[in-house]
Order: structure tokens, then C-alpha cells, then sequence
């Protein structure tokens, strides 16, 4: 049995959870049921990041405190995770005493090794607001290519990062005003140091292609001391043996998976640093947005080698999300807040169209209407579906609800099964949209099965009653076996059937033990077809949110 952890980026605690967020945390959802159906122990762990500018900035706006803000966002949060059946194993926040902890923790660490440097620097301050600009408080001209209205620290077009001094024409975004250069002392953390390590940590196994090409680049480039510091006024934790000095959010955020974990492990009276120790056999593996790569496959490696914990067994990346070839915007009405979704479409419907979508790559996704209506009503609900709904029909109505004692159709039944490793391994690298491919296809052979035996017309002759009984119940049985491959998809129509065919829960030891002879209930609809008509109300209200 392996052990693994597993985290997905932390939600800002500033805003709604959106569709374009769903990607990763379906994503994540995904591969650790398809873990936990190999009986794999694997915990998922996430919180809410909370700490930052932007979340003192917003507090300030509403006229509440920033924790009143985080404690109201961790709420919504939570329960559009729920909602879309995204189940963490513990969810918590980076505004707590264990993240405070660990935080001081590594950073007395990393100064005891001598990694941690102090210099006078020459930042941005915004003379109306009487505060330092963090980086994406600066908009201006990108130094690299010449791209207008970027921010502070990196450029979307050429995707180069910098620092916020070197912007062309700086602007507040705070104050829409000219910031001015005033000197400041701050922390650096000394990366430079880790160039070997990084050269070595870095192999393909522990990312992507184009990551790794892409880290190889910035090795190449040379390795600058990193900012661990912010001035106030700022929402964080202050820095210990410092006056007036926070640490920055990208410090304390990814701290915050091993707060998390631990806040998991002192619940249960379990030592949560054996997981994080060097020699841990634990697999740790990070989901994250292609946008945030530089933090988890520079920064949070180094620091946790710095600090004496084991470092991260790979980092998965994915690409972003567009809608209907567009990317996400208000006036289009394709903004869409995961709430707004939710309102109006069952969840697994999305759940659904982002598995036959997602890969490997670090490839962005579309999400098209046309083709999502298509996917669900005719893929999902038209094929899969529709197998146990036309065969339970006949075994609640002309069998007393009871299974035939033998099968009409082994060979198919087999090669339906032939195809579960396969299906594991699909799960197992990311390759959902494979494994939708090949339950589709499967299906497809199922009702041409179905079709070609005509149970409607055999039924009418009694002579014909065994092998009508017969192939209804090896209906039911594939019927099984493909919701049972489509359970890390679709985990609530997958517990929906396991009650309709009373049957044990579905994994991957016993997802090939065929049902004979037993009872089933009497079918009732599973999931609807999706209205076009929801799908213009969620873009009309998308664009009053």
C-alpha cells in the first residue's frame, strides 16, 4: 500500500471559487479517488491563503477585518467544494498557529544555515495609500517586450519575470497614481545557494516536459536572492526578531500544506513531521496552475531543503481554462463563479466534461457549450446511462427484480474488463480524457449488444424469458463495471448506483466480480439531460455578478 499526500494550489481568501479554479481541484479530486479505489492511503489536503495586500485592501473596502473576510470566504469556499463533491480530507487556513509555527519554524531554520540575507532596497511607494506597492499593485510596460499593462512581477504575453523597479512607466493600481522610489530594509532568502541542488532535484519525474525546459532556462539565467519581506501596513505573520517586517504570502502560503497536515494529524494524535522528514516514504505530490510553476519548482523546493524537510515527489502542472474559446470575462458572461454553476447544472456534469478534456500536458482547455451539451446528453446520459436504465426496466418489471443466474455474453463482458488496467494506468498519469474515450467506446458496444438481441421484441414470446433474463442482467453488470471506471469522475451517480444494484461499494479489487442471482431496486432516474436554456441563464447572471 502506498502513502501518498497530496495538495492542490491554496484559494485566495479574497474571492469566489470560479470555473476557470475547478480545473485543478477536479483535476486533484480525480486522481486521489482513483488512489483511494486502489486502497492506496492517500490524503488530500488543502486550506484557504490568507495573508496579503489584496486581502487587507478588500477588508478595508467592506469595512470589516480581515479575519471577519477570511473566516466568510473559508465558508463559501468550502461549500462549493462540497457542492461539487471535491472531497478534502482536511481543509484549513494559512491564518492559523500551526502555519505561524512552521512558518518560524523554516525561517529560523534557513537564518541558522545562513541563507537568509538583509539589504537596503529601492522599492515603489504609493505616497496617497502611504504604503510600499506590492508587486501587483504596479502596472506599467513589461521590461522584456515591450507589453503594455502588465504587472509588477512577471508579463503575461512573454511570460518573463522581473523586478517591479524595472516596469516602464509604473502606475498604482491602488491609486491610479505615479509611485515614487523610497528606500526600505528587507530579507532576502539566498537561492543562488541552491542552483546544485535544484540541477539535481530536477529530473523528469519530478515534472513536466516543459517545466522542466523551462526550469533548465532559469537555472541557466542564474538564480536571484529572493524578497521574503513585506512592510506594513500588511495582513500576515511579523516576522520573528523584526520590526514592523511580515512575511511575505509566498512564504507562509505553501507552508500551509504542512499546517494543513498537521492540524489533520493532531486531530488524530499522529506525528505529522515523519511525512515531511527527509527519509519519509510518503509521496507528495503538488497540483498547480502553469502561472504559479516558478514558486513551487524554485522557491518551495529550496526552502524545504534549507529548512531540513523532504521535498515535494513531483509537481504536476496544468494549463488554464477558457470558455467558448474565450478567456473568462464578465461582459461575455463567461466569468462564471462555481456558486452561480451550481444554481442551475448537477456538478458531475462539469466533473464529467473536464475528465474528457484533461491530459498529462500543460495544455488549456475549452470549455465549449456546445460541445458540453453534447458530451453529457449524448456520451455520458445517452450511451452510458441509457445501458442500465433500458435493462433494469425489464428486470424490475418482468423478473421480480432479481438477476439472471448466468450470462448471455461472456466474450463482451471480458473485453469490457480486459480494459481495467489500462483505465488504472490512464488515472494513475492524469490521461483522463483517454479513459472517456474508451468508456464511450465500450458503451457503444454494450447497446449495440442490447440492440441486436431486442429484448422489447423477445420479451413477448415466454419462450424467450431466459435469454431476455439473461441479457438484461449482463446489461447490468457492464452497466456496473463502466460506472465503476467512471467512479473517480463520478463519484455521487457512481454511490447512486451501488444502491440501485445493492451492491458493495465499487474499487478496483472487486470492480470484476459479476452480480448473479440477486435483487436490485427499481430504477429510478439517475441524472437529467442538460437544458441549453440553464446555460443562458448562468451566462446572464455571470454578467451581473
Amino acid at each position: 500500500m502506498r502513502k501518498i499526500l497530496v495538495t492542490s494550489a491554496l484559494p485566495y481568501a479574497n474571492g469566489s471559487i470560479h470555473l476557470g479554479h475547478l480545473v485543478e481541484y477536479l483535476q486533484t479530486d480525480i486522481w486521489v479517488r482513483h488512489q483511494k479505489m486502489s486502497n492506496n492511503h492517500c490524503t488530500y489536503i488543502c486550506a484557504d491563503d490568507a495573508h496579503g495586500t489584496p486581502i487587507m485592501l478588500k477588508a478595508r473596502e467592506l469595512n470589516i477585518t480581515p479575519e471577519k473576510l477570511i473566516e466568510k470566504s473559508k465558508k463559501e469556499h468550502v461549500e462549493d467544494f462540497t457542492d461539487f463533491h471535491i472531497e478534502f480530507d482536511n481543509y484549513h487556513t494559512t491564518h492559523s498557529e500551526e502555519n505561524k509555527m512552521l512558518s518560524e519554524l523554516i525561517y529560523n531554520n534557513l537564518k541558522d544555515k545562513g541563507v537568509i540575507e538583509r539589504r537596503e532596497i529601492e522599492q515603489y511607494y504609493d505616497e496617497n495609500e502611504e504604503m510600499f506597492l506590492p508587486d501587483r499593485y504596479i502596472k506599467g510596460t513589461c521590461p522584456k517586450c515591450g507589453e503594455n499593462d502588465q504587472y509588477g512581477d512577471s508579463c503575461e504575453k512573454c511570460g518573463a519575470t522581473y523586478s517591479s523597479t524595472e516596469v516602464i512607466n509604473p502606475i498604482s493600481v491602488i491609486s491610479n497614481s505615479k509611485p515614487i522610489k523610497k528606500k526600505t530594509e528587507h530579507l532576502f532568502f539566498k537561492l543562488s545557494d541552491y542552483e546544485k541542488f535544484l540541477s539535481e532535484w530536477l529530473t523528469d519525474s519530478r515534472v513536466q516536459k516543459e517545466i522542466h525546459n523551462k526550469m533548465k532556462e532559469w537555472l541557466s539565467d542564474g538564480l536571484s536572492s529572493w524578497d521574503i519581506t513585506r512592510d506594513k501596513p500588511y495582513f500576515g505573520f511579523s516576522i520573528p526578531g523584526e520590526k514592523e517586517k511580515f512575511f511575505y504570502v509566498w512564504l507562509d502560503a505553501p507552508v500551509g500544506y504542512i499546517a494543513s497536515f498537521k492540524n489533520l494529524c493532531d486531530k488524530n494524535s499522529i506525528d505529522y513531521l515523519s511525512s515531511w522528514k527527509k527519509d519519509s516514504e510518503v509521496e507528495l505530490y503538488h497540483f498547480i496552475g502553469k502561472d504559479i510553476a516558478y514558486f513551487h519548482v524554485l522557491f518551495w523546493p529550496s526552502m524545504l531543503e534549507g529548512a531540513g524537510f523532504r521535498t515535494p515527489t513531483s509537481v504536476f502542472c496544468h494549463g488554464f481554462l477558457t470558455i467558448d474559446g474565450e478567456k473568462m470575462s464578465k461582459s461575455r458572461g463567461t466569468f462564471i463563479k462555481a456558486r452561480t454553476y451550481l444554481n442551475h447544472l448537477n456538478p458531475e456534469y462539469l466533473r464529467y466534461y473536464f475528465a474528457s478534456r484533461l491530459t498529462s500536458k500543460i495544455e488549456d482547455i475549452d470549455l465549449n457549450f456546445n460541445d458540453f451539451i453534447a458530451r453529457v446528453n449524448s456520451d455520458l446520459i445517452g450511451k452510458v446511462i441509457n445501458i442500465g436504465s433500458r435493462c433494469a426496466r425489464f428486470i424490475n418489471k418482468d423478473f421480480d427484480n432479481k438477476l439472471a443466474s448466468k450470462s448471455n455474453n461472456q466474450s463482451l463482458i471480458a473485453k469490457i474488463l480486459e480494459k481495467k488496467s489500462a483505465i488504472q494506468t490512464n488515472y494513475e498519469n492524469r490521461d483522463f480524457s483517454k479513459n472517456i474515450r474508451i468508456i464511450s467506446s465500450l458503451a457503444d458496444d454494450v447497446n449495440k449488444y442490447i440492440d441486436d438481441e431486442k429484448p422489447w421484441i423477445k420479451i413477448k414470446n415466454k419462450e424467450n424469458s431466459e435469454i431476455v433474463h439473461e441479457v438484461c442482467s449482463d446489461g447490468i453488470n457492464m452497466f456496473r463495471v463502466l460506472v465503476g471506471y467512471l467512479k473517480p469522475v463520478l463519484p455521487n451517480i457512481t454511490e447512486n448506483v451501488e444502491k440501485l444494484l445493492r451492491c458493495t461499494p465499487i474499487d478496483w479489487y472487486n470492480i470484476d466480480q459479476l452480480i448473479f442471482e440477486e435483487k436490485i431496486e427499481t430504477f429510478k432516474p439517475i441524472i437529467t439531460r442538460i437544458d441549453e436554456k440553464s446555460i443562458e441563464i448562468i451566462k446572464s447572471e455571470a454578467r451581473e455578478d
